[in-house]
């Protein structure tokens, strides 16, 4: 580009939630970069608190986390994978965060005695937030993704801000996407558009006028349809882009809008060469993910697996590695809560069919013991176990009890009078009260052992790796887990604390302290999910035998 002034992409929501917006905004960013420029994106969240860390899986789904240690929405995981952004504490904004921001200033005496307001001083904020970002990187895009829906009362603020902004810098930097729904009555199979018409006019009384709508469809739009969205909500018709439903994976959602012209409509709108899209590694992805040559069967063993976004960027990894090893991926979950009541014959049978087993992370002593057992089952049955932060604790306590001797071997967040403190909080955590932004967060170095079977998988002697824990491996144990099969591969080398453990003589057993799946994108999947993908097939061909 010669004009190197970032333009801003405002994309907001309407008619109801979970439509797919943050997927929406990864795929544009994703063709954006295709045609060669380069973006950055922006998820503001409408709630008061200062991040997710402290909410509920149940409440908010999975907590991301940066590389800077920022606790995210998941959304942000949907911006990595797809596109090369790397994101900070920066491009994650809350209600929160603003209002505490400029209450702090109020406090100092910063305002010199004025009323503190919504506007200007909230809307200021924002823009702030916003401009900060595109002030790094020289971005050619900023992408901002609104959360919430158009009516609520929480998000006025910021669509008051992206008002204002458009208002400040013109079209020809800013442009308006709208997120509806176009649900179809069954009973008649008709789409219905008033839906839309009513949430474009909710955006329009605020000031903002969409220049291109993303309605959400069960079926292609006919032009018809789309000629009379256009009319009854004031936008070009063909700036009325279908989101059509995708039957295969969230990544062919970006080829849907490619198909339908989202980035080329955008581009124009910018007046910006619309280049040649060259996107090679994810031809090949889909391709690959399209005509799998195996299957696999993985257990995920979990505390939230009711919930379908608690280990979000868990289910993405495991994909992208068994693309990765040309093979169709069939998650089960597990209930670790239910597992406790299985015994014997019961218990053997549910993982009867399970090519490799996967115990993530999570919080408190509820299902504890069903991942312990399960972990146990993993171990002596030579089952491809992977281990990841509080999956790794439960590997440690069960091996302390029924290897090492170590009698109610425990962690102290479970049992706070253990005698066999396997797990514990370091000493400089324990005079922490307060919950949130307290955990060991963000990337962290890992070096690894000679003769370390990860170091091998990684194919390097140091990795870093993104943490959210607060307890570890009680080193004291070291010893007596090493001289009983246990390797630890990997650690901190600030103060030496376990970041890795496996077992030397099992077909593929690792657990790791720190969040692998993160890291993991669909044309780079993470070493650990592909390896681990791989030796689960292995072990799938070996019981045919």
């Amino acid at each position: 580009m010669t004009d190197k002034k970032t333009r801003y992409i405002f994309v907001t929501g309407g008619v109801c939630s979970s439509l797919g917006k943050g997927i929406s905004v990864a795929s544009l960013g994703l063709l954006l970069e295709g045609h060669g420029y380069k973006v950055s994106i922006i998820k503001m969240d409408p709630y008061l608190n200062i991040d997710p860390g402290t909410m509920s899986p149940y409440q908010h789904g999975e907590v991301y986390v940066t590389e800077d240690g920022a606790e995210t929405d998941l959304d942000l995981g949907y911006y990595e994978r797809f596109t090369n952004s790397i994101l900070t504490r920066k491009n994650s904004v809350s209600t929160g965060q603003i209002y505490y921001t400029v209450i702090q200033r109020e406090r100092r005496g910063d305002y010199l005695g004025r009323t503190v307001q919504v506007i200007p001083h909230i809307t200021n904020e924002i823009k702030k937030r916003i401009f900060d970002v595109a002030s790094e990187g020289d971005p050619d895009f900023v992408l901002v993704e609104i959360g919430g829906t158009v009516g609520d009362i929480e998000s006025i603020p910021f669509l008051e801000t992206i008002r204002q902004i458009r208002h400040e810098l013109g079209r020809e930097r800013v442009m308006n996407i709208h997120l509806t729904l176009v649900p179809t009555i069954s009973v008649a199979g008709e789409l219905k558009t008033k839906p839309t018409q009513h949430s474009v006019k909710e955006l329009m009384q605020i000031g903002i006028i969409p220049d291109i709508l993303l309605p959400r469809v069960s079926r292609p739009l006919d032009d018809e349809m789309r000629s009379k969205i256009a009319l009854f909500c004031n936008v070009n018709e063909k700036n009325v882009i279908a989101a059509e439903d995708v039957n295969g994976s969230i990544y062919e959602i970006t080829y849907m809008f490619r198909k339908n012209k989202l980035d080329v409509n955008t581009l124009e709108h910018f007046g910006l060469p619309v280049k040649e899209i060259k996107l090679p590694k994810w031809d090949k992805f889909i391709k690959t993910y399209k005509n799998p040559k195996h299957k696999v069967r993985i257990a995920v063993v979990g505390k939230y697996i009711q919930l379908q976004d608690a280990y979000r960027s868990i289910y993405e990894a495991l994909m992208h590695g068994s693309v990765a090893n040309e093979a169709e991926l069939e998650i089960v979950k597990m209930d670790s809560e239910e597992i406790e009541s299985l015994a014997g014959a019961a218990f053997k049978s549910k993982f009867s069919d399970i090519d490799g087993i996967l115990v993530p992370g999570g919080f408190g002593n509820r299902g504890i013991e069903g991942k312990i057992s399960t972990i146990h089952y993993a171990r002596t049955e030579k089952i491809p176990f992977f281990g990841i932060c509080l999956g790794m604790q439960c590997a440690v306590i069960e091996f302390g009890r029924n290897v090492c001797g170590l009698e109610n071997a425990n962690s102290t967040e479970f049992d706070p009078q253990s005698k066999h403190p396997v797990i514990s909080l370091l000493e400089e955590q324990e005079i922490i009260v307060e919950k949130g932004g307290t955990m060991r967060l963000g990337a962290y170095p890992c070096e690894f052992v000679k003769g370390a079977k990860i170091k091998d998988i990684y194919g390097s002697d140091s990795v870093m790796e993104r943490h959210r824990h607060r307890f570890e491996f009680t080193m004291k144990y070291r010893e007596i887990y090493e001289s009983n099969g246990m390797l630890v591969g990997g650690i901190y080398p600030k103060n030496s604390l376990v970041e890795t453990i496996e077992i030397k003589d099992h077909p593929w057993y690792i657990a790791t302290q720190y969040h692998p799946e993160f890291k993991s994108k669909p044309i780079e999947p993470h070493p650990l999910f592909k390896d681990f993908i791989r030796a689960s097939i292995e072990n799938k061909s070996s019981r045919k035998k």
